[in-house]
């Protein structure tokens, strides 16, 4: 029998997707899910400690818990109105395709189960659901549909931005620059066939001049933007220009700054931070943790200050090029040593800052493209009042195996904040660290 649009599709879960995004099987409309038995015994696993993903195993069986009640579960279950029925896929025999297969791994047992749906189904769709290009690759080898998870993927990375800077405008005549430059603001209808949005950026260009702009939603206008120079540290180019006038706005709570590897997104953020120090309780600076190979932090040797020391040492390299910057007993030398005594600027590994307050606070979360877009939620549903929150990032350097340029944590964030007045994003795009650095990460 020909296979059918008509018929609800079959999805089989891999482990990673349900780390991944704990509600994910309420994504899939009236289609029906099966995890595989092997797939909750990895859960399981994933269930104790402090991590996000942690987290995610904890909140999965919960769901799962609250949905059976007291019903038995051996034919599914529904997973509520308008949605179709979840199932648990038990192990199956391993197909002759599939003979020479390690049976012992879970990726293996998986796929038996999706090779048995499709078997069982064959006038349905059955496609195996993984973040794992390796499975999936696997499952198509036997024939077995398989695709990514897309449902918090960005479809449509080139209305992002992000690979450009500010957008670059060609004015009408020089009045509007000298009408700019004298007022300090001009109305947004200078803009030739653009629409901005909230917080966006522009160089507009007559000629041999040039001027700096920032679009004021609530007043429609193109308001100017200078160079600030915050602990030393000041602006190389448009786009760090930019991403100054973003960390200082009083009024932009939330930034994300992408680009490459020198570039200075985390330098930046760490100067505004500290000239806006009076303004908050606390600067907390952190990143994820993401082991190399596949290591966890558990066989670095030492207390745990000094397993996760290494991993935060970018953060301190930050903060030492900006005491660098200053004089020796300068009081933005002492305020920098006060702060980091007193703990009111405090570096830590993300998972470390769960449970505290956000109240009051400048957060800078570092290397936020290896975030999935659910701990970007995680951490910015907890802000509380005068709480600032900047993510910095390189999306062409993500680390996590599971996430890519269009599922990351920062690319999500950025396209659905583009346009809300709280938010601000610049892409840098030129290296200051050096020559070298910049010829490196744009050629190699």
């Amino acid at each position: 029998m020909a296979k059918t649009n008509k018929l609800p599709k079959i999805f089989v879960l891999d482990t990673n997707v349900i780390l991944h995004d704990y509600n994910c099987i309420h994504n899939f409309q009236d289609n029906d899910v099966v995890v595989p038995i092997v797939v909750l015994e990895e859960i399981d696993n994933f269930k104790k400690g402090n991590e996000q993903i942690n987290y995610n195993a904890r909140a999965f069986i919960r769901i799962i818990d609250e949905l059976l009640g007291d019903k038995l579960f051996n034919g599914g279950i529904s997973l509520g109105k308008g949605l179709g029925n979840l199932r648990i896929g038990l192990d199956q025999p391993f197909p002759e395709e599939m003979k020479l297969f390690n049976k012992d791994l879970p990726d293996h047992r998986i796929l038996t189960v999706a090779y048995h749906e499709a078997q069982e189904h064959p006038d349905r769709y059955v496609a195996l659901l993984s973040k794992d290009v390796s499975l999936r690759v696997k499952a198509k080898s036997l024939g077995i549909a398989a695709e990514d998870y897309l449902n918090d993927k960005v479809q449509n990375m080139e209305s992002l931005d992000l690979k450009a800077g500010a957008v670059t405008v060609d004015v009408a005549d020089d009045s509007v620059l000298n009408q700019f430059y004298t007022d300090g603001k001009i109305s947004a209808k200078v803009l030739p066939n653009i629409t901005p949005a909230a917080n966006q950026f522009f160089v507009m260009k007559y000629g041999n001049s040039s001027a700096m702009a920032r679009y004021e939603k609530n007043t429609d206008n193109l308001v100017r933007v200078e160079k600030q120079r915050c602990y030393n540290i000041e602006p190389r180019n448009s786009e760090q220009t930019f991403a100054m006038d973003a960390l200082l706005n009083p009024n932009v709570q939330l930034v994300s700054l992408t680009g490459m590897a020198g570039t200075g997104k985390t330098l930046l953020a760490v100067a505004a931070a500290l000239q806006q120090e009076a303004n908050f309780d606390q600067i907390l600076l952190a990143r994820p943790v993401i082991p190399l190979q596949n290591q966890e932090i558990g066989f670095l040797p030492g207390e745990i200050k000094d397993k996760i020391g290494p991993y935060m040492l970018p953060l301190f390299d930050n903060i030492s090029f900006i005491k660098s910057r200053c004089k020796p007993n300068s009081k933005e030398l002492l305020k920098i040593d006060e702060l980091l005594r007193t703990e009111k600027m405090n570096i830590s590994p993300l998972a470390y800052i769960r449970g505290r307050s956000l109240s009051n606070t400048f957060f800078i979360i570092d290397e936020a493209q290896n975030l999935t877009p659910h701990e970007i939620k995680t951490i910015i549903t907890r802000a509380g009042e005068n709480t600032k929150i900047v993510l910095t990032g390189d999306i062409f350097q993500i680390d996590s195996p599971y996430l890519d340029q269009r599922s990351n944590g920062i690319t999500y964030m950025t396209d659905k904040m583009h346009g809300q007045e709280l938010f601000a994003h610049v892409n840098l795009v030129k290296g200051e660290r050096s020559p070298l650095a910049e010829l490196a990460g744009n050629i190699l």
